[in-house]
């Protein structure tokens, strides 16, 4: 179910909950193989590059009943057993969209690419330095920029440094101490 089709329909099939929630959908993704497969979905406020416990809850509970809609209708998204998991991109996020690498800039990032730079690098690591069109600039450490187009990333996320995590302080710490269980 890893396959670029089946995430595409995922998405499809999560983005208006998402939306209809007042969030962003920052990525949808499948992982842990035969052993055990989660359906990991980030999500966040658009104003706030962040979520709550509620909004994790919330936008759970709308997947989880859409989802169960559709396979009472025969029409089941997933046709095996999975774990559901919804966060936020946390701090030291992916960027999964063009505008997050503008969003960003400034703060270093490691961007894995689909194939190798003029200088044979496959992989960037360093300080965002925005887009422009469709291409993303990283000034790689010790060497230079580097621009390549955003179809060529086939990875990329946020290095942790004290810049990230000061820019990213949470606007409320209320209920982090707290688990919320949902059944589903």
């Amino acid at each position: 179910m890893a396959d670029i089709a089946a995430l595409t329909a995922l998405t499809a099939l999560i983005e208006p909950e998402t939306q209809a929630l007042g969030l962003a959908l920052v990525r949808v993704k499948m992982f842990g193989g035969q052993s055990d497969p989660t359906l990991q979905v980030m999500a966040e406020r658009p104003d706030t590059r962040q979520l709550s416990i509620e909004d994790c809850a919330a936008l759970s509970r709308r997947i989880s009943d859409r989802f169960d809609a559709l396979e009472a209708a025969g029409r089941d998204p997933i046709d095996h057993a999975y774990r559901l998991e919804v966060s936020s991109p946390g701090i030291d996020r992916p960027l999964t969209r063009l505008q997050d690498f503008e969003d960003w800039k400034g703060h270093e990032a490691r961007v894995n690419l689909t194939e190798r730079t003029e200088d044979g690098r496959k992989q960037l690591t360093g300080i965002l330095m925005g887009i422009e069109g469709d291409s993303i600039t990283v000034d790689v450490r010790k060497h230079r920029e580097v621009t390549v187009p955003f179809a060529q990333v086939l990875d990329a996320k946020l290095n942790m440094t004290d810049a990230l995590i000061a820019a990213t302080a949470p606007i409320s710490t209320e209920g982090a101490d707290q688990i919320i269980e949902v059944e589903g």
